[in-house]
């Protein structure tokens, strides 16, 4: 989720875990509204067939008031402490291991970019899954009339921590491992190479001031295009399994694993339920890109400077 960098704006890779970590967690506050439609949305007509269940999710609009009607304003940031949590953890990561890789030049051979992007997602991803486990499930949560996929009825973040790990194990911490690792990887790859590039284009136009923050916005606007075209089928795969029911022994029971979620969404609620959400998903990823990008950028240069007058 970090552009290539510019040598007058390197900075040390520690720096980057906590200029990202603050970025992405930053932009989390004001995307999470979207992230918890957008799992409901997800959630809905789960191995249905299309038009035989209940839609009390339908667009945009109508979607943010029902969430409203039926779990109060601050219903709309449910999710926002662990959403936090998974945001530092995964992007904090993430961007340490992008700047370690930028730093040793691996970024400057071909395909490198999209090379270290994918890699430091994945690790990202893997470190942050628990969050983004208990994200989901407390998102999904609401009163019955409004319900969609399995309901855990989790009180808050550390209980729902407790509860797996007393019932499921450590190992139940990372279940569904399995669909974010792929989601970010493809995720980060899509948008740390799409950035850069897009970064880079407007720059060469000329159509904004160089260090102008409007480049940032542009090159986190196309940018977030990408993402969610490319991310969104292992998105929704993510969010059904780590929202579903489990047995005495800790697996899924709907899901064996992300090919078979892909394969039952599909066979019994047909291939475009793999875009559930897509909307949705631009509208959150499209803000999250823009604002952590903008944030992150404009850290940078602020941290860049400062080490700058330090110097001198």
């Amino acid at each position: 989720m970090a552009p290539a960098m510019d040598t007058g704006d390197m900075v040390p890779p520690a720096v980057d875990l906590v200029l990202g970590a603050s970025a992405c967690c930053l932009a989390c506050v004001f995307t999470n509204p979207l992230e918890v439609v957008k799992t409901r949305l997800q959630l809905q007509g789960e191995l249905q067939a299309p038009g035989t269940y209940p839609r009390p999710y339908r667009g945009f609009v109508s979607s943010v008031a029902a969430v409203a009607r039926a779990d109060g304003l601050w219903g709309l940031q449910k999710g926002l402490a662990a959403g936090l949590l998974y945001q530092g953890l995964m992007n904090g990561v993430r961007f340490y291991c992008y700047s370690l890789a930028c730093q040793a030049g691996l970024t400057q051979q071909a395909g490198g970019t999209v090379v270290a992007s994918a890699v430091a997602g994945a690790l990202g991803a893997f470190v942050g899954s628990p969050a983004y486990l208990v994200k989901t499930q407390l998102q999904a949560q609401t009163v019955a009339a409004m319900a969609v996929g399995h309901q855990h009825q989790h009180q808050s973040v550390l209980g729902a921590l407790e509860t797996i790990w007393r019932q499921q194990g450590l190992l139940g911490l990372w279940r569904g491992v399995g669909g974010a690792v792929p989601r970010v990887t493809v995720g980060s790859a899509a948008q740390l190479a799409t950035f850069a590039s897009a970064k880079a284009w407007v720059q060469e136009r000329q159509w904004f001031l160089e260090d102008s923050w409007l480049v940032t916005l542009a090159g986190g606007m196309i940018s977030s295009i990408a993402v969610a075209a490319v991310m969104t089928p292992f998105d929704v795969a993510s969010t059904r399994l780590y929202n579903q029911p489990v047995d005495r022994a800790g697996r899924g029971r709907l899901y064996g694993g992300l090919a078979d979620c892909l394969v039952k969404i599909c066979q019994q609620e047909g291939p475009l339920a793999l875009y559930k959400g897509l909307g949705l998903a631009y509208l959150r990823l499209g803000p999250h890109t823009i604002l952590s990008m903008f944030f992150w950028d404009e850290l940078r240069k602020l941290s860049a400077r400062l080490n700058l007058d330090q110097d001198t």
